[in-house]
This record gives C-alpha cells, sequence and structure tokens, in this order.
C-alpha cells in the first residue's frame, strides 16, 4: 500500500507540473509540429524569459515536492528519487524547447511580444511572483477536496462494482 501510495504522488506532481504548463492532450506531439521562424521562436523565448519561466517552474517544483511531504511525511525518504526523477523529466532544460514550440503555436508572433511586454510592468512582474504560490495553493485545495471527498467516490465505485456483471477473462 505504501508504495500504491509512493507511485500515486509521483504521478500527481508530475501530472500537475505537466498540466501547469501545457494544453490538452489533443496538442501534436513535438516531431509533426512545423518549424518555427527565427523570429518566432526569439519571440517565444523572449515571453518566457519575461515570465522568469524557468524561475517558476523550479520553484514550482520544489513546492509541489514540499506539499507532498508535508502532507505525508512518509514520503521524505524517497524525496531523492522524486526531485531527481522531476529534474529530469520536468526541469527548464528538459522542457524548454517544447515550451518555445507551445507558446509559438497557440500566439502569433505579435501576441507573443505583446505579452512579454505585459509581463514587464509592475502588474505583470506582480501576476509573475504570485503565480508559483497561487498554483500551489490551488493544488493544495484540489488535493484537499479530493481528500475529503474521496468516500463518495469510493462508495460510488463500490456500488457501481456490484451491479456490474463479472467479465471473463480468456
Amino acid at each position: 500500500m505504501k508504495y500504491y501510495w509512493i507511485v500515486l504522488t509521483a504521478l500527481a506532481l508530475t501530472a500537475s507540473a505537466a498540466q501547469a504548463q501545457t494544453t490538452p492532450a489533443a496538442t501534436p506531439p513535438a516531431a509533426t509540429k512545423a518549424p518555427l521562424s527565427a523570429s518566432q521562436r526569439k519571440a517565444a523565448e523572449e515571453l518566457l524569459a519575461a515570465t522568469n519561466s524557468e524561475k517558476n517552474l523550479t520553484e514550482s517544483i520544489d513546492r509541489m515536492l514540499a506539499v507532498q511531504i508535508e502532507q505525508n511525511p512518509g514520503m521524505k525518504a524517497v524525496e531523492p528519487e522524486m526531485r531527481a526523477y522531476l529534474n529530469k523529466y520536468m526541469s527548464w532544460n528538459a522542457m524548454k524547447e517544447d515550451m518555445v514550440q507551445l507558446y509559438a503555436r497557440e500566439f502569433s508572433e505579435k501576441e507573443l511580444k505583446e505579452l512579454a511586454k505585459f509581463y514587464q510592468t509592475s502588474i505583470g512582474r506582480k501576476t509573475i511572483e504570485k503565480m508559483p504560490q497561487l498554483m500551489a495553493a490551488s493544488m493544495e485545495i484540489g488535493q484537499r477536496r479530493m481528500q475529503e471527498h474521496l468516500p463518495e467516490l469510493q462508495q460510488a465505485i463500490a456500488e457501481k462494482m456490484k451491479t456490474q456483471a463479472p467479465t471473463d477473462v480468456k
């Protein structure tokens, strides 16, 4: 059971981090993306720099791990493995190209430049500074709600399983 919770937590961490930084799964894989123009790439990179994406991603990973360990102190024993895994697959170095492609695909060059300009204003800077805390707090709210209402889901699943005919395994 402990192993199950460790795996579940690791999956939740990676899914949360990925969801915070990506669009829905319908997005085409990297291999099918059209090449970006140099100016489109530069605009996307400038927006990502203006939004402190690298720093925010690192801080988000740190906060997610801290929250998980706070909620389940037994996770402290596997923190190095979880951190190594997240750093390998969710770090800025691992995700930068995908992020450039994502933003360049979702916004025109002009929009990217306008967004970068906004994030250089005082309210834009404040938004960037607050976003990691807001994301962490949002995740905590979601996790708390799931935990509070988990018995309802478990009951619904148990009732469904009672009424469902067993399937033959061949």
